[in-house]
């Protein structure tokens, strides 16, 4: 797994978000378009804020979309909560020569979403999951 490493405007997103939620941060990835921020297990609810409150304040005052996503040491678990927007079924964890790949399989209605525009939402979710667990590549069915 990568070493994570944080940009001074990481770091003021973290500090931000960790003011407003009262949730400590565990990683924050920096996209074109969003902010993802891992938190600890339990605590997403807490730092989603009461009808999403906390992440509506955390999007008007940095401009882009708020992911949270709860951690966990399980990479089966860890995944379904990167994709938990799109009613995760399963979760298939397997080796592929020498890398291993998750397959993802969501609510077949939310699965354009789920990749996004151009595989975006997947690659963000590959490279956030990366950074956690030994799994290198995503699949979403």
């Amino acid at each position: 797994m990568p070493d994570i490493t944080f940009t001074e405007d990481t770091l003021r997103y973290i500090s931000l978000f960790e003011t407003i939620t009262k949730t400590r941060v565990k990683d924050c990835m920096e996209t074109e378009e969003k902010l993802v921020f891992v938190v600890d297990p339990g605590h997403a609810n807490r730092a989603v804020g009461r009808g999403g409150e906390n992440v509506i304040r955390l999007k008007n005052t940095t401009g882009k979309n708020i992911q949270v996503i709860e951690y966990s040491d399980e990479p089966e678990e860890f995944i379904k909560n990167v994709f938990y927007n799109y009613n995760v079924q399963s979760v298939t964890i397997e080796n592929r020569g020498n890398i291993i790949h998750a397959t993802v399989t969501v609510d077949p209605k939310v699965k354009g979403r789920a990749i996004g525009k151009n595989g975006r939402n997947l690659k963000i979710a590959r490279d956030i999951v990366n950074r956690h667990h030994n799994v290198q590549s995503i699949s979403v069915a």
